[in-house]
């Protein structure tokens, strides 16, 4: 399939977005899917549930490794080979987990899953070789609203399966949802190489991207919009099930709820980008990220803790996330497009690790979790606002020099 939306036709588009949302689907579903299945988990391999958490570390750190080598190798070799064996090792680790039967085995095949999933880092570089221009820059306010509608629906769904199959039933689904991308991928995309192959090695090209202070600077914005979306996700089980006494159905439908708002962020981000020039995007996202702190602080100091307290802000800074994260990231792709592998892995890894570290950062204030989540968001948004204007500041001098 060529590159250039001139060259993409209407069904060939829309099989392309299937295809985009479902790798989408299968890089958040493995995470947040198996949480109520803890307990069953820890029951079936005699061990706790800090333990079956380990794996869920575990997993990050292998999906985060693996596509730092999976994005450069892309840019060589081809997308769809990594793709189609990516699914293959991930489906092997799937079904290694179910048949497991010692703790030791479940956290090998777990790492093996993570591996595989390492692939659906080029999801991104398959946008910027499939689109261009706009219907690229609308394709990302799609995927993101979409990752953080099934991050949201995840418990739920996880829940249901737990009843329906016991906790096999995630990877049973998983492993479908991947088999059915494999014949998706294998049958849709072209078994070519990039256009222009890189000449450079994997360190000297990792070495060239993070060199560039746009390029840093736009996929830190899109880490920071990220982050806020993160943090919420990953304490919202201590808010909400610890804190607040909800029971886990009562938690996974509030989460639905909450999964609403990107839907809403969605609509608002596509008629923006119509509208308003990106970096101006930029801005009225992370300004909505600011404005959801301050109500959050406001909420806290008036209401207290409730679940009206948490959501209301939430769904406004849901609206900053989807409005500012997928154009940062399309103004950091562009930078490199010979590299879009390398690039999409980079910014992702940069993505993972700073929600990572933040979120855990939010985690040690147990007590105090909602006004330290507000207060993140004031001092992120702060500094996305800033490197933004930095940005801005030396292209103009650039431009002008």
């Amino acid at each position: 399939m060529s590159k250039g939306e001139e060259n993409v036709g209407v069904t060939e588009r829309r099989a392309a977005v299937i295809l985009l949302l479902t790798m989408v689907l299968l890089g958040v579903f493995p995470l947040d899917v198996l949480l109520p299945s803890f307990p069953a988990l820890a029951d079936h391999f005699r061990t706790t549930p800090a333990d079956i958490a380990l794996s869920i570390s575990l997993f990050a750190i292998g999906m985060s490794l693996s596509q730092l080598l999976i994005g450069p190798l892309s840019d060589v070799i081809g997308r769809k080979g990594l793709l189609l064996a990516g699914m293959v090792v991930s489906i092997i680790g799937a079904l290694g987990c179910v048949m497991s039967t010692e703790y030791a085995w479940f956290l090998m095949f777990r790492l093996v899953q993570a591996i595989g999933c390492g692939c659906f880092v080029l999801a991104q570089a398959l946008v910027q070789d499939l689109f261009d221009g706009k219907v690229r820059d609308q394709l990302r306010i799609l995927m993101v609203t979409a990752s953080g509608i099934f991050i949201s629906v995840s418990p739920l769904a996880g829940t249901v399966l737990q009843h329906a199959m016991d906790w096999p039933g995630s990877f049973i689904a998983f492993i479908a949802l991947a088999a059915a991308v494999f014949l998706k991928a294998c049958f849709f995309l072209e078994n070519q190489r990039p256009a222009t192959a890189p000449s450079k090695g994997m360190l000297q090209s990792y070495r060239m991207i993070c060199r560039d202070t746009g390029f840093l600077g736009y996929w830190l914005v899109a880490a920071i919009a990220f982050t806020c979306h993160f943090s919420f996700i990953v304490i919202s089980p201590l808010i909400f099930m610890e804190q607040l006494q909800l029971s886990p159905y009562e938690f996974s439908l509030t989460l639905l709820f909450y999964g609403v708002a990107y839907l809403f962020g969605g609509v608002v981000a596509r008629v923006l980008a119509n509208r308003i020039a990106p970096n101006t995007q930029i801005i009225v996202g992370l300004g909505l990220i600011f404005l959801s702190g301050i109500l959050m602080l406001w909420l806290s100091a008036m209401l207290g803790l409730s679940t009206q307290t948490i959501l209301i802000p939430m769904v406004v800074c849901t609206a900053g996330t989807t409005i500012a994260r997928p154009v940062a990231t399309s103004k950091a792709m562009d930078i490199f497009p010979d590299n879009a592998g390398t690039s999409a892995s980079a910014g992702n890894t940069l993505v993972f690790v700073f929600g990572g570290l933040v979120s855990a950062l939010i985690n040690l204030s147990a007590s105090h979790l909602q006004v330290t989540l507000a207060i993140s968001f004031l001092a992120l948004s702060t500094v996305g606002i800033g490197v933004n204007a930095l940005i801005s500041q030396r292209h103009q001098a650039m431009n002008t020099g």
